[in-house]
């Protein structure tokens, strides 16, 4: 039988060579623009890239169930219930907001460079750059999303352990192997690539996934996985002396060589993109709310069905927000509200 942690680990490798691959399409894409013209070339290369990340995005959410069923076959755990929907998760930024909106980034941060006195090289180098942390952050979101969904849609996963491998930042470090609930959004900064180890009922019965002791199965052993690691102190120890005082500063590093707690070193935290609906400041996507869009389409067709409008559909206004996973986590009653959500905002089929 396969250790999860190991899955982990494949399944962390996968989605670096998506997004590796991703990264390496796009910054080809942007090689074709025209440092004479930028406005006129960009017509052309905007939205090829736009097309370049929907594709890595959509590749990143389709192994998500593959991923889930293995750790949950190597704890025994019964099979799927819900499936994800990875086109719910392509072509949308995870803030929210349209691609081609957020591949203007990188012109824009050209231009200011521009403007600011750089020649255009260097300029467009600093829009490579943006490029670059925009296009692996993304693809590695759409992965982490499709997973998120895939454990709150089956009832045999408990939640999650957040699995780190190198090169990993402080804040994240200070994550590894931290449990969380089925409906806990995932903390991550740009360029962040931890995933997911989900956690089953039946690890929960035999006391896995808890790792604040000796008392865990190996499945979750830390250091195990081929570098993916679910223990702060285990991955601070498998750095060299300098990776240690560069990632936690000397100070820090000392302190934890010392004894001293990582989370008390180190605090990672990050912000959430909001916006004001129902009242309250919740999470909500434009992706998938125009009238051509899937999200519209759906609700017209249940105002119909609920005879809200007629059986054309004439007349319908869409006046509800699409929801991100982490805002329905946030506001369902229990469990199994939060599955209806996810389907009815179209992240489950």
């Amino acid at each position: 039988m396969t250790d999860p942690l190991v899955l982990a680990g494949r399944h962390l490798a996968q989605q670096r060579r998506i997004a590796a691959t991703t990264m390496a399409a796009a910054l080809r894409e942007w090689g074709m623009l025209d440092a004479g013209q930028l406005r006129a070339s960009w017509s052309s290369v905007g939205p090829r890239l736009v097309a370049v990340l929907t594709s890595g995005q959509l590749a990143a959410a389709t192994g998500a169930d593959d991923y889930i069923d293995g750790v949950a076959d190597a704890e025994d755990a019964g099979g799927a219930e819900d499936r994800v929907n990875p086109s719910a998760f392509a072509g949308v930024a995870a803030d929210g907001r349209p691609l081609d909106t957020l591949m203007l980034r990188p012109l824009f941060t050209t231009f200011e460079a521009i403007k600011a006195g750089s020649g255009t090289q260097q300029a467009l180098g600093a829009g490579r750059g943006l490029l670059a942390t925009i296009i692996r952050s993304e693809v590695a979101d759409a992965g982490r999303g499709a997973v998120g969904v895939g454990i709150a849609g089956r009832r045999t996963i408990q939640g999650y352990v957040r699995v780190v491998q190198p090169p990993a930042c402080a804040r994240c470090v200070i994550l590894a192997g931290k449990e969380f609930g089925w409906n806990k959004g995932f903390q991550r900064h740009p360029r962040c690539d931890c995933i997911h180890l989900p956690t089953t009922l039946v690890a929960r019965n035999q006391h896995r996934g808890r790792l604040d002791s000796d008392a865990f199965s190996p499945t979750t052993r830390p250091g195990r996985g081929g570098g993916a690691f679910v223990d702060p102190v285990d991955y601070f120890r498998s750095l060299s002396l300098a990776e240690q005082n560069r990632v936690f500063g000397e100070a820090g590093a000392r302190a934890i060589r010392e004894g001293a707690d990582p989370a008390s070193v180190v605090n990672a935290r990050r912000g959430m993109y909001t916006a004001d609906a129902y009242g309250r400041r919740v999470a909500a996507t434009r992706e998938g709310v125009t009238r051509r869009g899937a999200f519209y389409r759906a609700e017209r067709r249940r105002a119909m069905d609920r005879g809200l409008v007629g059986p054309s559909g004439r007349g319908f206004q869409l006046r509800t927000p699409r929801l991100l996973p982490e805002e329905i986590y946030r506001l369902a009653e229990d469990r199994e509200d939060a599955i209806r959500l996810l389907r009815r905002f179209g992240y489950l089929t």
